[in-house]
C-alpha cells in the first residue's frame, strides 16, 4: 500500500513539473501589450494571448470577429451586358478575386465601411463598369450604391449608400504591421456571406507585377495566408485589434482559388486613397519623378554601389519634385520620412500616400555619402495644381477599355464606308464587355453616324440608358451589333 501511495506521488510530481515546463515554454514569450491608440498594431502571441486583468489565456478570435462582420458588406455588381469573360481566372498565375461572371455581366465582391455616413472602400475592380451597385448589410438589409470614385492605380474604389450610424472600420498605421502577426480576412468568397478566415502576415511590400507601371501604377502590398477566394475582393484584413490594416485585392494561384498567397492594399495607402476620393472625388496622389529599380547583391556589385537595397534612381524626370529638391541619377533612396526604403515598392507606397504639396525628408545614399533632401511634391505634370475631378466625359472615356481613332480614308475606300470610328488597343472595359474585338470600326450609335471619337464618347456619355452599336470588321462586309446596357 505504502509503495502505491509512493508510486502515485511520484507520477503526480512528474506531470506537475511536465504542466509547468510546458507553461513556461508557451507562455514565457508573451507580451505585454499596451494600446495607445488606433494607429498602434500590438503583435499578438501565436498561442496565448493576455487578458484583460494581463494573465494568459487561449487565442481566440470570436470577439473580434463579432465586432467586425457588421462593417464588411457584400456587393453585387451588374452590366446587363451579355459576355463570358471572368476576372476571377488566374492570369499566368497572378489574378485579382472578383466573383463569377457568366451570361450578363453580374460580378460577386465585398467592401468595407469607413465611415457611419455609408462610405464603403472596395476595390476597383469591382466596381469597374458597373452599371448597377448592390449592397447587402451582414444584417441582410439591401441598399443601391452610388460611385463616389476610383483609383486604378491601387485598385480602390469608394462608393456609398443611403444609411447613416452604420459600424464602420478604423485604418490602423499599415507601417507597423509586423511579420508572422495574426490577422483575420473578410469577406463573401463565392457569395458565402459574413466569412472569416484567420492567418498571418507572410511579408510586407511585395511588387506582384499586378498593375500597369506605365500609368503610375502602384503596388507595396500585403501578403497573408488567410484564405481568399473570389468575391475576398475589396474584403478587410484586420488585426487582432478589428482595425483595418488593409483591404484584400488580389491571389496568387495556377487555379485562381486559395493556394495560401494573397495580397491586400496597405490600409496607409488605401485610407489616402478613400479621404482624396471622398473629399476630391479623384486621388491627389504626390509624385517625386523619379525611375527606379531595386537593388540586390548583383546590382550592386555592376553599379558599383555602397548599399545592397534600396531604390536606385536610374533617371529624374525634367522639372519634377525631384530635380527641384537636388535628387539626381545614380542616388540610392533609403528612407523618406525616417522609414527604410528597402525597395522600389516601399518607395512607391511611402510617396503614393502623400499628396501634391506634402513634404517629404528623403534621405539618398550617393556613392557613400548620405545627403537629406526636404522635396514638395508636385502633380505629374510637375506643378502644383490639385487634380481636377474627371469630367462625365472623361469618365465615359476612361470606363471604355480602348483607344479610338477615326478611320482612315483607305480602309474606309476599300470597304465603301462612309467614315466610322475604329477600336484599338482593347482592354478590360466596357466595350470588351460587351464583347467587341479589337479593330471593331463604329459606324452608327442608335441609328446617328459617327466619324469622330468625340463623337462616339458623347453618345454614350448622353444616352445612359444604354445604346446599340453598329458596324463593321475590317475585310468583312456582315453588318455587326453591339448592344451597351444602361450605365
Amino acid at each position: 500500500m505504502k509503495s502505491s501511495i509512493v508510486s502515485q506521488f511520484i507520477v503526480a510530481l512528474v506531470a506537475a513539473a511536465l504542466v509547468f515546463g510546458a507553461y513556461q515554454f508557451l507562455g514565457s514569450s508573451k507580451q505585454n501589450v499596451i494600446i495607445e491608440h488606433v494607429d498602434k498594431s500590438p503583435v499578438k502571441s501565436a498561442l496565448y494571448t493576455l487578458d484583460e486583468n494581463g494573465a494568459p489565456v487561449a487565442l481566440d478570435f470570436t470577439g473580434v470577429a463579432e465586432r467586425s462582420l457588421g462593417s464588411v458588406v457584400h456587393i453585387l455588381s451588374a452590366s446587363g451586358v451579355s459576355g463570358t469573360r471572368s476576372r476571377g481566372q488566374s492570369n499566368g498565375g497572378w489574378g485579382d478575386i472578383f466573383g463569377d461572371q457568366q451570361g450578363p455581366r453580374v460580378g460577386s465582391g465585398s467592401g468595407v465601411i469607413v465611415n457611419a455616413d455609408g462610405y464603403i472602400v472596395t476595390n476597383n475592380h469591382v466596381v469597374q463598369g458597373a452599371e448597377d451597385l448592390e449592397v447587402t448589410l451582414n444584417d441582410k438589409r439591401k441598399y443601391k450604391a452610388k460611385l463616389v470614385g476610383t483609383d486604378p492605380q491601387t485598385d480602390i474604389a469608394v462608393i456609398k449608400i443611403d444609411e447613416k450610424e452604420l459600424p464602420s472600420l478604423k485604418f490602423s498605421n499599415s507601417d507597423d504591421v509586423k511579420i508572422g502577426q495574426w490577422v483575420l480576412a473578410i469577406g463573401n468568397p463565392f457569395n458565402l456571406t459574413s466569412t472569416v478566415t484567420a492567418g498571418i502576415v507572410s511579408a510586407k511590400g511585395r511588387d506582384i507585377a499586378l498593375f500597369d507601371r506605365s500609368v503610375g501604377g502602384i503596388e507595396s502590398f500585403i501578403q497573408t495566408d488567410a484564405a481568399i477566394n473570389p468575391g475576398n475582393s475589396g474584403g478587410a484584413l484586420i488585426d487582432l485589434n478589428g482595425n483595418l490594416m488593409g483591404i484584400n485585392t488580389a491571389i496568387a494561384s495556377q487555379s485562381g482559388t486559395y493556394a495560401g498567397y494573397g495580397f491586400a492594399v496597405p490600409a496607409n495607402l488605401a485610407s489616402r486613397v478613400v479621404s482624396d476620393l471622398i473629399q476630391y472625388g479623384s486621388t491627389q496622389r504626390g509624385y517625386l519623378g523619379v525611375t527606379i529599380a531595386n537593388i540586390d547583391g548583383n546590382f550592386a556589385k555592376q553599379y558599383d554601389l555602397p548599399v545592397n537595397e534600396g531604390a536606385y534612381v536610374s533617371s529624374v524626370v525634367p522639372n519634377s519634385a525631384a530635380q527641384s529638391a537636388g535628387i539626381k541619377e545614380k542616388d540610392v533612396v533609403v528612407s523618406i520620412n525616417d522609414r527604410k526604403v528597402g525597395s522600389s515598392s516601399d518607395l512607391m507606397e511611402l510617396v503614393g500616400s502623400h499628396r501634391i504639396g506634402d513634404e517629404l525628408k528623403v534621405k539618398v545614399n550617393r556613392m557613400g555619402e548620405i545627403k537629406v533632401f526636404t522635396v514638395k511634391l508636385k502633380n505629374q505634370q510637375g506643378t502644383n495644381a490639385l487634380s481636377a475631378p474627371p469630367t462625365p466625359s472623361e469618365e465615359v472615356e476612361k470606363s471604355l477599355g480602348a483607344t479610338l481613332i477615326p478611320l482612315d480614308n483607305a480602309t474606309a475606300n476599300r470597304m465603301g464606308l462612309s467614315g466610322g470610328v475604329q477600336v484599338k488597343d482593347l482592354k478590360p472595359g466596357i466595350l470588351a464587355e460587351s464583347e467587341i474585338e479589337e479593330g471593331f470600326i463604329i459606324t452608327k450609335i442608335n441609328r446617328k453616324p459617327v466619324t469622330k471619337p468625340s463623337e462616339v464618347i458623347a453618345l454614350l456619355r448622353d444616352n445612359a440608358e444604354g445604346v446599340l452599336l453598329e458596324g463593321y470588321y475590317p475585310g468583312y462586309s456582315q453588318k455587326q451589333y453591339y448592344g451597351i446596357g444602361p450605365r
